[in-house]
């Protein structure tokens, strides 16, 4: 099917014109070629050029439909048997065709900022036959593009900001409009940048929309906030295109271009020589028309006279210098002060640098005030001596104290009291010398502090303290003495010369002595060392707790003082046993030993021989505990059949806890009854015959006769024994395969040949014919 689209031919035309001009037609008819002086046109193949495409203006506002194109096939005759047939996007709503000529009209306004192009499909029926006379044909129809939008700034008003003192050209912001047409046809979207409102500080590319500084040195101080209009307009700037505008807000940012300054060259302050060291006296401030830290200010004092007495620094808050008195005023000495101060920036541009320092100074003038003042003490503290035991007003020392002020009031002296204590000194308030008021003991108190309070008299309520520390000297008034509340232990084996050492409490040196008569002597020595000991020695070899366990012995002992102090003490010295390098005190175990007359030794005896008589009779015990009595009396019973007691049985085998046949044979059993008292008379087996099975009685009637001839025997030895019994029943139908039932049999043996033994050997006889009578009854 080849269509034919009229109304594209006249769009082809003027493209290729506005594309290539004169050269495009002449191109066109190069094309062509004449035969047969015919002129004959090539056709280009159905998918050359722009022929399968439609195009329609957008926001067409006519009353009438707006014409598209026109649809023709080779075989349409013209006689009205083609039918064009349209399908496809907006087809029947948008895009309605002419079924007989194939017009296409467009019944509605297109925009094409919301859909650009449609795709629909074209075929050719035969009314006749109602075929397609070719095959389906697709096809483009496009919106054609109109200036319909204006340029518009989506993320607009900004805010933005520069440092100022900025050179010109600096880059500032950069801003971008958005155009809805098509770039790509036209200059509907072309957009160019123009400033409506910020001039002369701020210029715009017209192209790229960057902002950039056009007037330099841009002062933040004078003036910070900026707003500048922007527009946007498309058609590339020409008259009667769409523009849209927007706001760009400019701050300009500080920088450090001003130094600090003060507000004037001299100051002046009043401070009384009351002033405490290290609380503020004073404050200056220098003013930065900088902000931030562009504006942080550091005070320093130049003069070495001003910075010895006082100390400056910056309130982080309100930048201003604070002066801080370093060491107290004195008005008689001096009465005036002058600081130097400066004040600089701490943190310097160095692109600034060109505009000079950033730095000022000032003059602080500082007048101390005169004050009435307390008294003051020639010295801090004082340190007096006095010897103990002094009679009462002796003078310990004196204090000084004068009034610092030009009229130089008189002084008074105190001493402050205080009840819990007691008062040894007094004070004259006039001289300020200090008496004792009580005998003092160093022993007692060797220290004693005390405060001296001054005033002034013509003003008591200014006053001043000290503090006063008096030192008791000691002298010899406490004689030596021996600590007599322990006792000293001799051992028994002491060698004579061996010495003990003895203390006596004392500051000096001392001497010991004792009556010769004595069986110990003590060494008559001079005190070298601080301890204060002596030793006693012993005059003979040993000694004996039996034969005098306690020694008194007298002891005098001095002192070297001045005077000489003596005194006499009795210790006491107990004989003991010791033990090998120890001197281990038990002489309270050995009283009692020595009371009861009996030594170590023969303690030790007496305690072996219960401990041996204690294990002997636990051991009797023991054994006759364990022992069990036979069960058989005579020595001659030498049944096989010994019921043994507190033993488990086991089972079948087992012939010696019980007769076993017993439990099988009762009949035979009670004729082999046997007395555990008695020996036994063995049954010759000659004369022995076995009941016959018709004789066998029930076993319950055998347990039965079995109890009553237990309770009837009163010749049985009382011993506890408990017989227990078996009996599986009689009449099985499968019989019995044990040997226990043949007891009663009869044996082919000749037991005659015993009888003919000789009578020494009655016993053995009889022991055999026990024996074979017993195999019998087991078989």
């Amino acid at each position: 099917m080849c269509f034919w689209i009229i109304s594209e031919l006249w769009e082809f035309c003027c493209s290729f014109w506005n594309h290539f001009g004169i050269l495009g037609i002449l191109l066109l008819i190069a094309v062509m070629k004449t035969k047969d002086g015919e002129t004959e046109v090539h056709h280009r193949p159905k998918r050359g050029w722009i022929w399968n495409q439609f195009f329609v203006l957008e926001e067409h506002i006519g009353p009438d439909a707006q014409y598209v194109g026109k649809l023709h096939s080779n075989s349409d005759k013209g006689d009205g048997s083609v039918r064009y047939i349209l399908s496809g996007e907006g087809a029947g709503s948008i895009f309605i065709i002419n079924e007989v000529t194939g017009d296409i009209h467009a019944t509605k306004s297109l925009d094409r900022e919301k859909k650009s192009h449609y795709v629909l499909h074209a075929q050719a029926i035969n009314l006749n036959t109602n075929k397609p006379l070719e095959p389906e044909s697709e096809f483009i129809i496009k919106v054609q593009d109109i200036n319909d939008n204006a340029p518009k700034f989506p993320d607009g008003p900004f805010v933005t900001s520069v440092p100022e003192m900025s050179e010109v050209g600096t880059s500032v912001f950069q801003v971008t409009a958005t155009d809805a047409d098509d770039p790509t046809y036209g200059n509907s979207a072309r957009v160019v940048y123009s400033i409506l409102h910020g001039q002369p500080y701020f210029s715009v590319d017209p192209k790229s929309g960057i902002i950039r500084t056009a007037l330099a040195d841009m002062d933040r101080e004078a003036r910070e906030h900026y707003s500048v209009v922007i527009q946007a307009k498309d058609m590339a700037g020409q008259v009667g295109g769409l523009s849209g505008s927007t706001t760009v807000n400019i701050t300009l940012t500080d920088v450090n271009d001003n130094p600090p300054k003060f507000p004037q060259k001299n100051y002046q302050v009043f401070v009384p020589e009351s002033a405490q060291v290290g609380k503020p006296v004073g404050k200056m401030k220098a003013s930065d028309e900088d902000i931030g830290i562009n504006a942080e200010i550091k005070y320093s004092i130049l003069n070495p006279e001003g910075a010895g007495m006082f100390s400056i620094s910056t309130d982080k808050d309100t930048r201003e210098g604070v002066i801080t008195l370093r060491k107290p005023l004195n008005y008689e000495k001096k009465k005036h002060y002058s600081l130097h101060i400066a004040a600089e920036n701490t943190h310097l541009d160095p692109h600034f640098t060109y505009l000079g320092s950033f730095k000022d100074d000032a003059t602080l003038k500082i007048t101390v005030g005169d004050v009435d003042e307390p008294p003051v003490f020639s010295m801090d503290y004082y340190i007096m001596e006095v010897y103990e035991n002094t009679r009462v007003g002796t003078e310990v020392g004196a204090v000084t104290a004068r009034d610092p002020d030009s009229k130089n009031s008189p002084v008074r002296y105190f001493i402050e009291q205080r009840e819990d204590k007691a008062v040894y000194f007094d004070i004259e308030s006039i001289s300020g010398v200090i008496r004792t008021t009580q005998l003092l003991d160093r022993e007692d108190t060797p220290w004693h502090n005390i405060t001296v309070m001054a005033t002034e008299e013509d003003n008591p309520s200014l006053q001043s303290h000290v503090p006063v520390t008096v030192q008791v000297l000691d002298v010899n008034d406490n004689p030596p003495m021996i600590n007599t509340e322990d006792e000293i232990i001799i051992c028994e084996s002491t060698r004579a010369g061996q010495a003990s050492p003895i203390t006596a409490e004392l500051f000096l040196c001392l001497a010991f002595s004792l009556t010769p008569s004595f069986p110990v002597m003590v060494t008559l020595s001079v005190c070298l060392s601080a301890d204060s000991t002596a030793s006693i020695i012993a005059r003979r070899r040993r000694f004996h707790r039996l034969t005098q366990e306690l020694y008194e012995l007298p002891v005098v002992v001095w002192d070297d003082g001045e005077p000489v102090l003596s005194s006499t003490s009795t210790l006491m010295l107990r004989v003991c046993s010791c033990q090998r390098g120890t001197r281990l005190k038990i002489c309270q175990g050995e009283a009692f030993l020595s009371s009861a007359g009996l030594s170590t030794g023969a303690l030790i005896a007496i305690l072996l021989c219960v401990l041996i008589l204690l294990a002997i009779v636990i051991l009797f015990i023991t054994l006759r505990r364990s022992k069990k009595e036979p069960l058989i009396i005579s020595e001659e019973d030498i049944r096989e059949n010994v019921v043994t007691y507190d033993d488990e049985g086991g089972g079948e085998e087992d012939t010696e806890a019980f007769d076993i046949i017993a439990l099988r044979n009762p009949a035979a059993a009670e004729e082999l009854k046997f007395r555990r008292d008695v020996r036994p008379e063995c049954i010759r087996p000659w004369s022995s015959r076995r009941p016959a099975r018709d004789e066998e009685m029930d076993i319950g009637e055998f347990i039965k006769q079995r109890v009553a001839e237990a309770d009837q025997d009163t010749s049985v030895p009382p011993y506890d024994s408990l017989q227990t019994y078996a009996y599986e029943g009689q009449g099985s139908p499968a019989g019995s395969i044990s040997s226990l039932g043949s007891a009663g049999a009869h044996s082919e043996v000749d037991y005659n040949s015993l009888d003919d033994w000789d009578p020494k050997f009655e016993k053995i006889s009889i022991a055999y014919t026990c024996y074979i009578s017993h195999w019998n009854i087991l078989e």
